[in-house]
């Protein structure tokens, strides 16, 4: 038998019976306390409220999917290369250490004592020793990674209000374990000269020549292997009993989350039941299960935060807090020793964590003042969904921020100019507090395009207009174009004219679920009086909650209410049998059938472009508006923060009608990104939009941002007619 025949080592070197009786002992006591700690949490998770998504369907194709997205570490390098690699090797580093250490361990305890012989030796143990050391140099040099930017800096996202000892602990741990099984292997191969030829071990061999040099001999080696290896084991055991009790089990929960995720998130939004005793947060038992794992799942990586134009621009919010928070506050209410402190908080009767603080006294989640959340906060978000693309985990961060929203609305603790918006759409139908019948009145100034009435002919698309392109004069002049582009094509449109009211998707964001409800109910009826093929849009808020959210409204459930003013109770399109659009994806296939006669070289602008957050991150189109801009000949340049990294202007989530305090306006920022930081710089001619509150956010924001004389704001469709007209 050659010598890599014969190629093996001894398990337990120097450990006789009793200390191999007590490594088993120790094993199972570790993996017990870890059993018992993973049953606790999730048996946690089973107390939250119930979810209306059905998350554990297709649970096979589910776990392949986040075994994928977990594996290749896509969410990691998704705008940082230097996290990406470092989760990477961290990663498969400790998969390929575990799986290691259970193939020997089932050679050892299982396939030894029944075939009376090991399967590791030989070129299997080579190549498995090859496999170890390479890998846990990955592991070691990936811990590294993340401590050299934990602690270059002690600023970033990495720090904040949440983090604790544990995140060092964990770190340190990570750390410990990948050098202390390295230094047990090369004071093992200084003790057991046999394995000096072992050059597939190569971390360990260099490891063992470095501590030969420095005056280790086998016989020391041998005296202080057992020391050595005791304490890389107990801490090993220390690890995997502690990991379900602090941060290490985002190891587990991260991948529960992704496993769970809805691929619609944030752009269709829970509905809430007719039950009259239903409430959205007065306590943590309104909180979904989905919406406790979230909280165990954040790593506090701080890309929420990072991507928050919100927190970007100096206002009240915090992403991560907000889901630490409600974490942290959920631990200091429960009596369970694994999930809480172990605080004397009360439990609800049904075995849900009540609202309650750990001296008994009453926490509001929500409030201006001494909630767990401040009302502020939820007030400052513009329901952008940057935190959520940013998420590496899968976090449904606006589920939880809409939920808070709809407390605020139920105990009237919303800001005053929302009561008004409020107001305007009951007694009005539109934002603007305007009568109904001036809805069609932008049409009038149309020289040469007629616009049709749907509700009097059979019309190929359904054109929902939209409340600020019908009310607001500077978006006037966008319905105007589209208008002409419609007509130019040739295309079978026609409006609703006073029958279309505000299409619900802010509102509902804001909190005001029932008043989307009517607003929704109302439009499903008056389409269903209307002879159409398709439904287009005008505005990316409209075109998301149409196509992804009225098709979601149970009406049969508010069928007896007296307050909803529709008689309806089948689902409307719940099949896609109707196609809805925005305006952009129209006209793209228009334009490249040749309709628009376009030639392509038309105006001779340098632009860039904005993706609205409804329109791309809310609805992954990027595209077609770009092909719509380089068909009119401009000379497209991106902004660095461009597609699904787009910087909001401020204007969702209600805040088109309220003032903030904050250091710069949102949509001032991305004026000055335009014209500073994209490659053409100065030469930015015009800033081009796809969308009407972003219209109206960016001509305020050129005004109050002092940006006049630099860019001009204008509409893909008033590009279009221009280039159409030259």
């Amino acid at each position: 038998m050659t010598p890599l025949q014969a190629a093996t080592r001894e398990t337990f070197w120097t450990i006789g019976p009793v200390g191999k009786a007590a490594f088993y002992w120790l094993a199972a006591v570790a993996v017990l306390v870890f059993l018992y700690g993973v049953y606790a949490r999730f048996a946690a998770y089973a107390r939250g409220s119930a979810d209306p998504r059905d998350r554990l369907s297709n649970l096979p194709g589910r776990v392949a999917a986040a075994t994928k997205t977990v594996l290749s570490n896509e969410n990691q390098f998704d705008g940082d290369l230097y996290a990406g690699v470092m989760h990477t090797f961290i990663v498969w580093g400790f998969l390929v250490l575990l799986v290691a250490t259970t193939i020997l361990g089932i050679d050892i305890d299982l396939y030894r004592p029944l075939a009376g012989e090991s399967f590791w030796v030989g070129d299997f143990y080579i190549a498995y020793q090859f496999a170890v050391d390479a890998f846990g140099l990955l592991f070691v040099v990936g811990v590294g990674m993340a401590g050299y930017r934990r602690y270059r800096s002690r600023e970033g996202r990495l720090w904040g209000k949440h983090t604790s000892l544990e995140d060092d602990a964990f770190l340190w741990t990570l750390f410990a374990l990948g050098v202390g099984g390295f230094l047990v292997e090369g004071v093992s191969m200084v003790g057991q000269p046999g394995r000096a030829t072992e050059t597939v071990s190569f971390v360990g061999l260099a490891l063992a020549t470095g501590l030969q040099t420095a005056g280790l001999t086998p016989a020391g080696a041998e005296a202080a292997y057992g020391v050595i290896w005791w304490s890389h084991s107990l801490l090993a055991f220390a690890f995997v009993a502690w990991i379900p009790y602090a941060k290490p089990f985002h190891m587990i929960s991260s991948f529960a989350n992704v496993v769970v995720r809805d691929e619609k998130a944030g752009a269709r939004l829970p509905n809430v039941p007719a039950d009259l005793d239903h409430t959205n947060a007065e306590s943590l038992d309104d909180f979904t299960w989905k919406e406790l794992l979230d909280g165990d799942a954040c790593t506090k990586c701080g890309r929420c935060t990072d991507a928050c134009p919100a927190d970007t621009v100096g206002r009240n919010l915090d992403p991560r807090d907000v889901i630490l928070d409600l974490k942290s506050y959920r631990e200091s209410v429960s009596d369970d020793p694994v999930v809480g402190n172990g605080g004397d908080g009360s439990m609800a009767t049904d075995g849900g964590v009540a609202g309650s603080a750990a001296d008994g006294g009453t926490v509001p989640i929500v409030a201006d003042e001494g909630g767990v959340i401040a009302s502020e906060s939820m007030e400052s978000c513009m329901s952008c969904m940057a935190c959520m693309d940013a998420c590496p985990v899968d976090i449904e961060h606006l589920t939880s921020f809409t939920r808070m929203n709809r407390q605020l609305v139920d105990e009237g603790a919303v800001d005053s100019n929302l009561q008004d918006v409020f107001q305007d759409v009951m007694a009005k139908g539109n934002t603007f507090g305007e009568s109904q019948s001036a809805r069609g009145d932008w049409a009038d100034e149309l020289d040469d395009a007629d616009v049709p009435d749907a509700r009097e002919e059979s019309v190929e698309y359904l054109w929902y207009v939209g409340d600020y392109p019908s009310f607001d004069d500077r978006n006037k002049k966008v319905a105007r174009a589209l208008a002409h582009l419609f007509d130019e094509a040739d295309v079978s449109f026609g409006i609703l004219f006073d029958d279309e009211k505000t299409d619900g998707n802010d509102i509902r964001r804001i909190g005001e679920e029932f008043l989307y409800l009517e607003l929704a109910g109302h439009h499903v009826e008056t389409f269903a009086d209307c002879e159409f093929e398709n439904i287009v849009c005008t505005d990316p808020h409209s075109y998301n909650t149409i196509k992804n959210e009225y098709p979601e409204v149970d009406f049969a459930e508010f069928a007896d209410d007296p307050m909803m003013p529709f008689d309806r109770e089948e689902p409307w399109n719940p099949d896609g049998e109707i196609d809805v659009f925005h305006w952009t994806q129209v006209v793209e296939e228009l334009v490249d059938d040749g309709r628009l006669d376009l030639s392509g070289d038309e105006l001779d602008y340098t632009v860039t472009y904005h993706d609205p957050c409804h329109l791309g991150r809310y609805n992954d189109e990027y595209e077609a508006p770009r092909e719509l801009i380089r068909a009119t000949g401009a000379d497209l340049h991106e902004m660095p923060r461009s597609r699904d990294d787009s910087f909001c202007c401020g204007g969702g989530g209600g805040g088109l009608w309220t003032e903030h305090d904050e250091a710069v306006k949102p949509s001032e920022e991305r004026l000055r990104e335009a014209v500073e930081d994209t490659d053409a710089g100065g030469a930015i001619e015009k800033f081009v939009v796809a969308c009407p509150m972003c219209t109206t956010m960016f001509e305020d924001g050129r005004k109050t941002g002092d940006f006049e004389d630099d860019v001009e704001i204008v509409d893909v469709a008033e590009l279009l007619i221009e280039a159409v007209e030259a």
